[in-house]
């Protein structure tokens, strides 16, 4: 499995965080700010497919619960009244995580979705795909700060340092935390990357 984990680490280097640009449910006491399911696809997309990786939907289990009731309604002076429904979905969703090397993995997801329709079930699916991909990447969801104070110009790039053959020995005699540290501050060869990556899973 050494090739689709030392993928999956690059898209978690690549993806540093999603920010929450959407509003979700309007002016409404319940909503929301969220991320936009595009944005999530966009960036994945681009991602995977620059690592040798794809996704494929293999697997749904799908419960759905319809609530219908009547509400008075009044309009122009005349009293009606109104059939509603609300059509709850939720999901339990599996996924298959391919790499052009033949490994492959199975990820899982959940998801819900409401809807006076019919469109619960797409919300669900959409929900359960997105939070599959971030929580699998492990990507933060939130406010990007520097976005709205600093041009990306004046934002230095970190440079990463060489791993030399004492830093790594005491890398892998570290704590997970030590370990997750390294991997982010300096610029490993894919044998270190792997080592390193075999000890978190210790």
């Amino acid at each position: 499995m050494k090739n689709i984990a030392l993928a999956i680490i690059k898209v978690m280097a690549e993806v540093k965080g999603m920010e929450k640009n959407s509003r979700v449910g309007g002016n409404s006491i319940a909503a929301y700010n969220g991320t936009k399911d595009q944005d999530v696809k966009e960036v994945f997309n681009k991602a995977l497919s620059d690592n040798g990786l794809c996704i494929l939907p293999i697997g749904i289990e799908e419960e759905t619960q319809v609530d219908r009731w009547e509400e008075a309604q009044e309009w122009e002076g005349k009293k009606t009244i109104k059939q509603k429904q609300s059509v709850f979905t939720k999901v339990k969703t599996k996924y298959l995580l391919l790499h052009t090397s033949g490994e492959n993995i199975e990820l899982a997801g959940y998801g819900h979705g409401v809807d006076p329709q019919d469109k619960g079930a797409g919300k669900a699916t959409t929900y359960a795909l997105k939070n599959c991909l971030l929580y699998t990447f492990l990507t933060p969801v939130g406010k990007i700060d520097d976005t709205e104070t600093t041009h990306s110009d004046e934002i230095k790039t970190p440079i990463k340092k060489t791993l030399n053959e004492e830093q790594f020995n005491k890398a892998l005699d570290g704590t997970k935390e030590q370990i997750e540290n390294v991997i982010k501050k300096f610029d490993l060869t894919d044998e270190q990357l792997f080592n390193l990556t075999l000890k978190l899973e210790v």
